[in-house]
């Protein structure tokens, strides 16, 4: 819009007005686009300094974090060690925990083939069921530190089911009998793949479990197939166990009463859970109130026990007047051995400290049967003693190794040797029923 100067100055006037506005306008418009740059400037900068302030607080939490984990990576560390040194020592240990309480066992099986008053035969009725339970705490224990252990190795092999069963009956009737319990197990050709030493334990306290909180009726033992399975069973007619206790009963210390008259520490299901975890053996339970429960653990069959050879055991007069070498560097043992022996078995005992004293008790004569321990003196050991003698024989001679060591290691070579292993602590009846085989 132009100014003329032949326009009247009235129209100058409101030329210029307009004019004025419109400058007026853009100015206004001009300090406002001003003024909003300027707001979006001061905002950003107040952001950056939000992420600059929140930078430093996340750069705080992860090095603190950082920390935190190396905390925990140490300590989980001293754990570890920890855990590793407290198995090492419980391994080391249990030669020396078990030595006297095989022995002290061994003499007590003694002291009661003698002639005794009702009041001696009681203390040693209570003697016997001492030692029964500290027995079944250290195995406890060794189990639950062995099955804690990450590097646990299993010394897996096909294991006869009848062959456990009879082993276990023979071990438990006296249990069952004295509680007035009828205890069965039923015949079975089945072979699973296992490790015996923990099948074993796992059947036992199974059993033990049962008979414990059966009060009336009894106990039976079984074995089912199924595809390519067999269920090891357990059924008893006790009080049954409630839904709400299921779970908890498989943990540490825990028991379905807390009646004195009912022995045990709650630790038997834990080992038997640990065990089958360990193994891979699913494991199942039920039970009706009052009416009894059933434990089943699955184990891989392997073949039918009809196609393997079985070996037949000796009837106890048979190992009259056969000759045992005993290996065993302990002076309280080798007593027990010498008295168990010759006093209930009628064999004839020749014993020795190590591997060189064993073949001098030899001489030309060899025995009909060794049994070492597995830890002797200045590095000898029961294998050696085994070796030696079968060397200087002239045939295989049937050995036993006796050990407080479990150790998968241990047990593969004696089966690769042809050497029956027996765990400490050492009980009369087992020693003759291996005895008896080795001989029959």
């Amino acid at each position: 819009m132009m100014l003329r100067d032949d326009d009247p100055p009235d129209r100058q006037i409101a030329k210029l007005t307009r004019i004025n506005a419109v400058l007026i306008d853009r100015i206004d418009r001009l300090e406002e686009s001003r003024g909003s740059a300027w707001s979006m400037f001061q905002a950003a900068v107040a952001l950056e300094q939000e992420v600059l302030a929140r930078t430093r607080d996340l750069e705080r939490a992860m090095a603190d974090l950082s920390q935190r984990n190396r905390e925990l990576a140490v300590a989980r560390a001293l754990a570890e060690e920890a855990n590793r040194s407290k198995t090492r020592f419980l391994r080391a240990a249990s030669h020396d925990l078990l030595q006297p309480l095989s022995a002290a066992r061994l003499f007590l099986s003694a002291l009661t083939d003698t002639p005794m008053d009702p009041h001696q035969t009681e203390l040693t009725d209570r003697l016997g069921s001492a030692f029964e339970s500290v027995e079944q705490l250290m195995h406890a224990v060794l189990d639950i530190s062995r099955l804690d252990s990450q590097r646990i190795e299993f010394n897996r092999q096909p294991v006869p089911l009848d062959d456990l069963f009879r082993r276990l009956a023979a071990e438990f009737a006296p249990v069952a009998q004295a509680k007035g319990l009828r205890l069965r197990f039923m015949p079975t050709t089945a072979v699973v793949d296992s490790d015996p030493i923990f099948l074993r334990r796992i059947a036992q306290n199974l059993v033990s479990n049962a008979i414990k909180y059966t009060h009336r009726g009894g106990v039976a033992v079984g074995a089912r197939r199924k595809g390519a399975m067999c269920w090891l069973s357990v059924y008893d007619t006790g009080m049954g166990i409630p839904a709400v206790d299921r779970n908890r009963i498989f943990d540490e210390f825990q028991r379905l009463t807390h009646d004195s008259a009912t022995p045990g520490m709650g630790l038997g299901l834990s080992i038997v859970r640990r065990a089958c975890a360990k193994l891979g053996h699913p494991i199942s339970l039920s039970s009706e109130a009052m009416r009894g429960t059933v434990f089943r653990v699955g184990l891989p069959l392997v073949q039918a026990l009809s196609d393997t050879p079985r070996l037949a055991v000796a009837p106890l007069p048979a190992l009259r007047g056969r000759v045992a070498l005993v290996v065993e560097n302990d002076p309280e043992m080798r007593r027990a051995y010498q008295m168990i022996l010759r006093n209930r078995l009628g064999m004839v005992p020749r014993i020795a400290g190590d591997t060189a004293e064993a073949l001098a008790t030899m001489g030309d004569e060899p025995p009909d049967v060794i049994l070492a321990d597995y830890h002797l003196e200045n590095g000898d050991t029961g294998f050696a003693a085994i070796e030696a003698l079968r060397a200087a024989s002239d045939r295989p001679v049937p050995a036993v190794m006796v050990t407080a060591h479990r150790d998968p290691a241990i047990s593969r070579r004696c089966a690769a040797m042809g050497i029956h292993l027996l765990e400490k602590p050492v009980s009369p009846p087992d020693l003759a029923e291996i005895l008896g085989r080795l001989l029959a």
